[in-house]
């Protein structure tokens, strides 16, 4: 499964029990130097949320008392997701967190997924380490515009990948993104762009890989 392969394994975590004390929690928090890290129930199976340091901080310069559970400053007890959850889910599920907790079929805790690893994943899947061109296409959306531009493409290289961008509501066009693989050299790339003008695709962006910093 796709999201398995990129969850960070409860093995291989930091972790505190929901029946230490915040004191206890920071000094973790500060030899790991980790800014979150899960809390999991006594058995160490079932998560309960994350603690996290700057909560804990705050806490202790207005004088808080540090022998709290650390569950008194627990955060995200709802955001988790299933091992076997579609990736659009996972997605948008992530979207403000630095990770989110992953349990296995029986609920209890398999993992974390870090948004650093999805948006390596994303990266990967986009072949920018291997293409040369980023095309960015206009299409009006209909039936068949994919295949088409695709078409148009494929006539002078192949297509390292594509991203397709949902128009906006109120929107009446698509960004479909190809990325071109390394051997597309810049003649080609005004060929295949001369190519979708004439078919009626606008190319309003190309982004040129091979002179990222």
């Amino acid at each position: 499964m796709l999201l398995k392969s990129l969850v960070k394994p409860k093995e291989r975590l930091v972790t505190v029990r929901e029946d230490v004390t915040l004191e206890d929690a920071l000094k973790v928090l500060e030899d790991s130097g980790y800014r979150c890290v899960p809390i999991l129930d006594e058995t160490g199976t079932m998560f309960r949320g994350n603690i996290y340091k700057m909560h804990i901080y705050r806490h202790k310069s207005r004088g808080g008392d540090m022998q709290l559970p650390v569950t008194t400053l627990l955060k995200n007890a709802t955001k988790f997701v299933s091992v076997n959850a579609a990736f659009f889910n996972v997605f948008f599920s992530i979207k403000d967190l630095p990770f989110i907790a992953v349990l296995d079929a029986n609920n209890k805790f398999y993992g974390i997924l870090t948004h650093t690893r999805l948006l390596d994943m994303l990266s990967q899947s986009w072949n920018v380490n291997v293409g040369s061109y980023v095309l960015t296409v206009v299409s009006p959306g209909d039936r068949g515009d994919l295949a088409a531009i695709a078409k148009v493409i494929t006539k002078y290289t192949n297509i390292a990948s594509v991203i397709s961008l949902d128009a906006q509501e109120g929107e009446l066009v698509h960004r479909i993104m190809f990325t071109l693989p390394a051997d597309v050299d810049e003649e080609k790339r005004d060929r295949i762009v001369k190519a979708l003008h004439r078919k009626g695709y606008q190319v309003p962006e190309i982004e040129d890989l091979n002179h990222e910093v």
